[in-house]
């Protein structure tokens, strides 16, 4: 049986909702709506009834009954035959009433339309490098005959995959051997693994990035782990107006692998996730040294490696240590429908983690991996292209945000496939919420933190081309323009934690 929120609990949830910026039922459904994103109210809670809520808030039964019904449209309420209203997440973007034309008509944007649907921003992913992924799999095809004689499971990984990744390794200065190699299914599961070979202890300390990936967080609180924050220095001001990196907070970061002594670190040092920043050789060779004298297993993300806007150079961080561990993946250099990634480390840790492996899958499809094998051979093959037309969309996101968002404070990323941006104030999850009223989906700051920090920051991708780029940005600017009409939405939210080594 659900948790139940008693009427009392929710109207201090609630708080001064209704300043009449809008219909009362549309501005209790949005202050409902931002509690349950926001985490306020959990997940699969049973809200109060229509019409003990309504006394409470001394309001008509009706207006309550029309925000509830907007919420379940919208896919932040559920609820069966004879049973109260649950919360929970939409599994994809609230629908919207088309135009005669075909398109949509932004809500508070007056002649802005996109294609009936949602512009997606949560996700920074590129669609298929499609030419050179077909031709794999057509190859893949001829080889396939001469597996299939075999039982077709493989905790390690086909060979030809394996020894085609381990000589991208070796010809980028890390000599590495097929037995270095585990293929995954993509790097969520290549880190999922890692978790339960070497912090699979409840409690574990894992140290992270502030911020960092969300998934990468998700993945070591559902293992039980604690991870312990680092926080990434400020963005400095750049000569043309923008954000430049600021780098890593080394003496923090040496400070909490010396002093909290976790059993793991995680870390994005190739453009780094969500800020784009690369992380200099000199402080590649520091953080071998840290982690090694406080006991710690260095665990390297390099999914976005390749993804290399401004032709900077850097050492992968195996080649100071033989101890690191490695992760990588095709998702973001070539198309995340492929899920393929890999491990690369030792040899005993190679095998730990094949033995760890077999109690979540036996193996990863054969004709996906043969395919791999080809598209890791000729890695840089479709990367011109799909890096020109990056640096194409990274311009025209920067350019946007200035002429449209100028209180929005981006940083410069130096690749990857994101631009970090500080916002004028702590509206991050009240955007995320509003958001898809304007046509768009959001990814809000506290995801890629710890205790709800960067509820001012947000994260926006430049996948899209410039022209979806542009539409995006202008709902943006609706979006933010509705908040100011809405306060009751800001004042809502908790005021932003202080990021510190946990």
């Amino acid at each position: 049986m659900p948790i139940s929120l008693t009427p009392g609990s929710l109207a201090r949830l609630l708080g001064q909702w209704n300043v009449g910026a809008a219909p009362a039922y549309r501005e209790l459904a949005d202050v409902v709506r931002l509690l349950i994103l926001d985490g306020r109210i959990a997940l699969d809670v049973a809200l109060p009834s229509e019409r003990s809520l309504a006394a409470t808030l001394g309001i008509s039964r009706t207006t309550v009954t029309a925000a509830y019904a907007l919420l379940r449209e919208q896919g932040f309420l559920s609820s069966g035959q004879g049973s109260r209203s649950r919360s929970c997440i939409p599994s994809q973007g609230p629908a919207h009433a088309a135009n005669g034309d075909g398109t949509l008509t932004l809500s508070g944007a007056p002649g802005l339309a996109v294609p009936d649907g949602i512009l997606d921003l949560a996700y920074a992913s590129l669609p298929a490098s499609g030419e050179v992924v077909h031709r794999a799999f057509a190859a893949a095809l001829t080889e396939l005959p001469a597996l299939l004689p075999g039982f077709g499971y493989d905790a390690l990984g086909v060979g030809p995959l394996r020894e085609a990744i381990a000589a991208r390794y070796t010809a980028d200065g890390v000599p590495t051997t097929a037995a270095q190699i585990l293929v995954t299914s993509g790097a969520q599961h290549a880190l999922n693994i890692v978790l339960r070979t070497l912090a699979g202890r409840s409690g574990t300390k894992v140290l992270v990035e502030h911020p960092s990936y969300p998934n990468a967080l998700d993945a070591i609180r559902a293992a039980g782990c604690r991870p312990v924050p680092v926080a990434m220095p400020a963005a400095g001001r750049h000569g043309t107006g923008l954000h430049r990196a600021g780098g890593w907070d080394f003496e923090a970061m040496e400070a909490a692998l010396l002093q909290q002594r976790p059993a793991m670190a995680y870390v994005v040092p190739d453009f780094h996730n969500p800020t784009g920043r690369l992380m200099p050789d000199a402080q590649r060779r520091r953080l071998v040294k840290a982690a090694a004298a406080s006991g710690t297993v260095l665990v390297v993300d390099e999914t976005l490696r390749e993804l290399n806007l401004d032709g900077a150079g850097s050492t992968p961080v195996a080649a100071f240590s033989p101890a690191v561990v490695s992760l990588g993946s095709l998702s973001k250099s070539h198309w995340a429908g492929l899920r393929t990634g890999w491990i690369r480390a030792s040899e005993p840790l190679i095998q730990r983690f094949a033995a760890a492996r077999t109690t979540l899958d036996l193996g990863g499809p054969v004709v996906e991996q043969l395919a791999a094998a080809h598209l890791v051979a000729a890695m840089t093959e479709p990367l011109p292209a799909r890096l020109a037309a990056l640096r194409e969309n990274r311009s025209a996101l920067l350019e946007l945000l200035r002429e449209h968002l100028p209180g929005w404070e981006p940083e410069y990323p130096d690749g990857g496939l994101s631009v970090w941006c500080r916002l004028p104030a702590p509206i991050s999850t009240a955007l995320a919420v509003v958001a898809p009223d304007v046509g768009i989906r959001l990814a809000a700051g506290p995801r890629f933190g710890v205790g709800g920090a960067f509820e001012q920051f947000l994260r926006l991708p430049f996948t899209l081309p410039p022209d979806q780029l542009e539409t995006a940005v202008l709902a943006l600017r609706a979006a933010q323009d509705r908040l100011e009409r809405s306060p009751q939405l800001r004042r809502t939210l908790p005021a932003p934690p202080v990021t510190a080594i946990a």
